[in-house]
């Protein structure tokens, strides 16, 4: 923290200074926070659950987007002693929005007036880091090179050692989630916390490890790969295999219960995910009935084991689109391996154009069916076509469109291509 602060920019609110300048609050270490995709500014005074602790008194809320045309980042500028620390940040925004404003340079990145260069250039970004889909996520070089760190929120796995970005070249720390939140390989990876220490233009950071995180573990066994051991036209081979689960996942118990030792806040019980890949002719058997036996040992018996066909994920597909029908009518856990954008893009195109939807897109579409399905939002659709019809009254309205369906369907083709 500074000594003094220089210039603050902190989202236009109910407390928009900092807090630890203010005469009636005791602050010791003062916070900064951008707010992730969870908390995300909605309703008409754009409030989230940041601002509640930040009217509080508890943090500072800053990085905040005001317009969705345009963002102007201006920093929060500290300085301690001879170093000088100018502060970015933007809040969630949705990828493909955020996206496109970088691509039409509607992003602007302001810098100090007074030694320009002799600032380090922090900015802290919550965002898709990976690409999930052609503009669902933000490319690492869309970002300012005179940045020195940038700390890339909102992916869960640790990456926290920084990496040079040899096209910008600024630094990236990935800290990752601080808990498993999903079952998934990369929240395997050691949980970091870093300390970030700056002196002039130069910086350390130390990586600190968490010790009292919930141990997780994950492996994969692809059944064709073990002939030896087992085959389908085998009697019994049902049993076989489920001794054979049942081994590796001793295996993993008793491996974290050396990594266990000697931290006696870390929680006692593990998270395990055995995941099964039984292509080849092999059968599942009762996953419930296989995790009874180390209910009292684990933390997450009911999705303890997981089966997967990877291998025949694709058998649902034709050559000349989705056979739907027969994705339906397979289990839900391997047709859930596909994910709903690409269900919904292939639909788009694939149907035949007098079964096309004109007005709802692919990617509105694409967005709505994820939520539904990956955030159990389940008006998520709903509010797409209410949105999208009252947006196409309305421009049917200004445009004065007589109630004809041929002069209404030629109106919406022109607003489209428009």
């Amino acid at each position: 923290t500074g000594d003094h602060i220089v210039q603050c920019s902190l989202s236009a609110g109910q407390f928009p200074w900092v807090n630890y300048q203010d005469e009636n609050l005791n602050i010791s270490i003062p916070v900064f926070s951008v707010h992730g995709n969870h908390d995300d500014p909605t309703g008409a005074d754009g409030l989230c659950a940041l601002d509640l602790l930040s009217c509080a008194g508890m943090l500072n809320h800053f990085g905040r987007s005001l317009s969705v045309e345009k963002l102007e980042i201006s920093p929060v500028l500290l300085q301690k002693g001879s170093t000088q620390i100018a502060l970015y940040g933007i809040g969630s925004i949705p990828d493909e929005r955020l996206y496109r404003m970088f691509v039409n340079n509607q992003v602007t990145m302001l810098r100090p007036r007074e030694d320009e260069n002799s600032w380090f250039n922090l900015f802290v970004i919550h965002q898709n880091r990976s690409k999930h889909g052609a503009t669902n996520y933000i490319p690492e070089q869309f970002l300012d090179d005179f940045l020195d760190l940038v700390v890339w929120g909102h992916e869960h796995e640790c990456k926290i050692a920084p990496v040079r970005n040899e096209q910008q070249l600024f630094y990236i720390t990935q800290p990752g989630s601080s808990v498993v939140t999903s079952l998934s390989p990369g929240e395997a990876v050691k949980k970091h916390i870093g300390l970030l220490r700056v002196k002039g233009r130069k910086m350390n950071l130390q990586k600190i490890p968490l010790h009292t995180v919930r141990q997780f573990l994950i492996q994969d066994i692809t059944l064709m790969d073990y002939p030896d051991i087992f085959s389908p036209e085998q009697p019994n081979v049902t049993h076989k295999v489920q001794a054979f689960c049942q081994q590796k996942v001793e295996e993993m118990l008793e491996e974290a219960e050396k990594e266990r030792l000697g931290n006696p806040q870390t929680p006692e019980k593990p998270l395990i995910r055995l995941r099964v890949d039984y292509s080849g002719g092999f059968e599942s058997f009762n996953t419930m009935r296989f995790s009874q036996k180390f209910v009292d040992r684990v933390a997450n018996p009911k999705d303890l084991l997981h089966f997967t066909r990877q291998r025949e994920a694709k058998d649902g597909m034709r050559d000349e689109g989705i056979d739907f029908e027969a994705l339906l009518s397979r289990p839900s856990s391997e047709v859930l391996q596909l994910r709903v954008e690409d269900l919904v893009k292939e639909y788009f195109q694939t149907a035949e154009k007098n079964m096309q939807l004109s007005l709802l897109t692919e990617q509105g579409m694409g967005k709505a069916v994820q939520e539904f399905v990956d955030k159990e939002e389940r008006d998520a659709i709903e509010e797409l076509i209410s949105y999208q019809l009252e947006k196409t009254q309305r421009y049917l309205r200004e445009r004065h469109v007589e109630a004809s369906e041929e002069k209404i369907d030629e109106e919406v083709s022109v607003g489209l291509r428009g």
